[in-house]
């Protein structure tokens, strides 16, 4: 008992010593111990190290989560050591209810079909987000949480003893220096002159041994600014990848409303009930026939075509009057013989066949001929 009493007399002393020294610094009334100029300046590296990793550790949880309570629930979860409970995607509830309304106003109309392939889409785009949030989480945020959760905090400690033992050693310094104007003043040898001196050495051994365990750490900055870098490439890599997947899964799908959108057209028309009444000879009388292309039943992008739906783009010819040239906005890949591929920022000869489905022309590249989506063209005057 009376070594504990003894012990909180002398941390007592110990911190009224540190806070009469940093106060007297912070007046101007006290002599400070600086470090050099590198050790200032890993300090400073450090610092900036911290603010920055944990300004994009935050922001970087913002763009994988977007939404805050979703983020402070697996907040609570990693706190609590518990593991997060898998969330729907976005995307993935969209296909969801696509697919349900789909089956609500029927899987084989035209609109159900469109809403399945779509959230088809949807899913196959939720999955890969889910994908890449997990991905980039092991990668790149758990290496940043464990810098500022793990290294950091060991740091933070040793500078905060650091400044501690630099407070003794300048408190020493201030006692040293009043024990020799006392002693100059009584002209003898005074016990307390031994006594500060024999502190100061102490203080200064530990101030000095604290101060290179600190520097080691700081200096150690360096690598954690390589491993960083690595996570970064591998963030990189996987954003990459995600936004690759969702770009492929875009250009099927589109390729897919654009087939689908003639064969809608011709369901949807033979669903009337003037389609379903009228003669057929009735129905070809009313569309100008292309001579050299017999006539079949409809297909995607020109309702009447060769036989098995195959058509021949030597075979038709361009109009009298009515073509125009064209911007190709985006790359297209063709689906068969029927289309023409494109590449961004070319110029085409566009025109449209009687009876045509307005979502598609027929496009000239020189000597090559084919159907051409009209969404990927911008149409010059």
């Amino acid at each position: 008992m009376e070594f504990n009493v003894k012990k909180l007399a002398s941390d007592a002393g110990v911190f009224f010593s540190r806070a009469m020294q940093f106060t007297e610094e912070k007046l101007g009334q006290a002599e400070k111990t600086e470090l050099d100029a590198h050790f200032e300046n890993l300090l400073a590296r450090a610092d900036c190290t911290k603010n920055w990793t944990e300004k994009i550790l935050r922001q970087t949880e913002v763009l994988l989560q977007p939404n805050p309570s979703a983020r402070v629930e697996e907040f609570l979860y990693e706190k609590l050591d518990r593991k997060v409970p898998s969330r729907v995607t976005n995307g993935e509830l969209l296909a969801q209810y696509m697919t349900e309304a789909a089956n609500d106003f029927g899987p084989g109309t035209p609109y159900g079909k469109t809403l399945i392939k779509v959230g088809e889409t949807q899913r196959r785009l939720g999955a890969a987000e889910r994908e890449f949030i997990r991905s980039a989480s092991i990668s790149f945020l758990t290496p940043l949480r464990n810098f500022l959760e793990g290294d950091w905090r060991t740091i933070s400690k040793e500078r905060r003893i650091l400044q501690n033992r630099r407070l003794d050693l300048d408190a020493c310094k201030a006692r040293l220096k009043k024990a020799k104007a006392a002693e100059a003043k009584a002209a003898l040898w005074s016990d307390e002159v031994e006594k500060a001196e024999h502190e100061l050495r102490l203080t200064q051994t530990e101030f000095d041994r604290q101060a290179e365990v600190t520097r080691l750490l700081l200096e150690g900055i360096s690598s954690t600014h390589v491993n960083h870098l690595r996570c970064l490439h591998e963030f990189v890599e996987s954003q990459t990848n995600y936004y690759a997947q969702c770009y492929q899964f875009m250009l099927d799908l589109q390729k897919q409303l654009g087939r689908f959108s003639g064969t809608f057209v011709g369901n949807a028309e033979s669903a009337s009930p003037a389609a379903a009444t009228s003669p057929p000879a009735v129905a070809a009388a009313t569309l100008p026939a292309v001579p050299t292309i017999p006539v079949v039943p409809t297909i995607v992008g020109v309702p009447n075509a060769v036989a098995e739906g195959v058509l021949n783009p030597n075979e038709v010819k361009p109009p009298a009057s009515g073509t125009r040239r064209a911007r190709v906005l985006y790359d297209y890949e063709a689906a068969d013989s029927t289309e023409l591929a494109l590449l961004a920022d070319e110029m085409i000869t566009v025109y449209s066949l009687p009876g045509m489905d307005p979502d598609w022309l027929i496009g000239e590249r020189g000597n090559q001929k084919g159907k051409v989506p009209v969404t990927y063209l911008e149409l010059l005057s």
